[in-house]
C-alpha cells in the first residue's frame, strides 16, 4: 500500500454509529484525513466535490439509501470514486451499483488491509482523472486562444489536406496558410499533424464545442 495522498480525504458515509466511528480510526490510523456522515443527506449537504479522495458508502441506510446516493452524485455529475460496504445478501444491489459505475465494494466482515488497499486503489484513480481533467482543460483554453482563421486552417490540416488545397479554399496564398499552421501548432503545443489529430481526438466532444462558431 502507497503512502496516503496528503490532500485526499475519505468521506465515510455510514448510518451506524460504532461502524463508522470504527473505519475512521482505521483510516485515521493509517495516515488518511477522513470526513464522517451519519447519512447520503448530509454529506450532499456538506461535502464539496473538488475535495480530492473517495467515498466509502453503505448500500443500505434509512432515508437516502447507498444507490440513490450513487444516483444523485452521477446526476450533479461527480465522479469521486465510490466503495460500497455490504452486508450479506446485498451482492445483487453492490453490482447494480457496480453496473451504475461504482469503483468496487467490499462485503462484511472485510480485512482491515484490503479494505485500505482499495482506498488507496481509488484514491489513484481520483487523483489521475482529475489530472486528466485538468490537462483537457488547458487544452481547451489553448484552442479558444485560435483565431477563427486558425480554425479553419486546423479543420483543413486534421482533414489532411494539402496547404495548396487549403489555400485554395481560404482565397489566402499558400505562405498565409503555413504561417497560420505554424501558430495555431505553437499554441496548442504540437509539432506534428499525428500529434494535432491525437489531441483533438483526446478531447473528443470538448474540442467540438470550443471549435463551434
Amino acid at each position: 500500500m502507497t503512502c496516503p495522498e496528503s490532500n485526499a480525504t475519505v468521506c465515510v458515509v455510514d448510518d451506524d454509529d460504532a461502524f463508522r466511528d470504527s473505519l475512521v480510526w482505521l483510516l485515521q490510523t493509517a495516515g488518511y484525513q477522513v470526513a464522517a456522515y451519519s447519512s447520503g443527506e448530509t454529506l450532499l449537504a456538506h461535502w464539496h466535490p473538488d475535495q480530492p479522495g473517495c467515498i466509502l458508502l453503505d448500500i443500505r441506510m434509512p432515508g437516502m439509501t447507498g444507490l440513490e446516493l450513487q444516483s444523485e452524485l452521477a446526476r450533479r455529475h461527480y465522479t469521486t470514486p465510490v466503495v460500497f460496504i455490504t452486508g450479506h445478501g446485498d451482492v445483487p444491489m453492490a453490482v447494480t451499483a457496480l453496473q451504475k459505475g461504482a469503483f468496487h465494494f467490499l462485503e462484511k466482515p472485510f480485512n482491515d488491509h484490503a479494505l485500505l488497499d482499495v482506498v488507496t486503489q481509488a484514491i489513484n484513480v481520483d487523483r489521475a482523472r482529475r489530472s486528466e481533467r485538468a490537462r483537457k482543460r488547458t487544452v481547451v483554453a489553448r484552442l479558444e486562444r485560435l483565431t477563427p482563421r486558425e480554425r479553419e486552417v486546423m479543420k483543413c490540416v486534421v482533414a489532411g489536406k494539402l496547404n495548396k488545397v487549403t489555400a485554395d479554399e481560404l482565397g489566402v496564398s499558400i505562405k498565409t496558410v503555413e504561417a497560420h499552421r505554424s501558430q495555431l501548432m505553437k499554441k496548442l503545443g504540437v509539432d506534428s499533424t499525428a500529434q494535432l489529430v491525437r489531441l483533438l481526438l483526446d478531447l473528443g466532444e470538448e474540442a467540438d464545442r470550443s471549435n463551434a462558431p
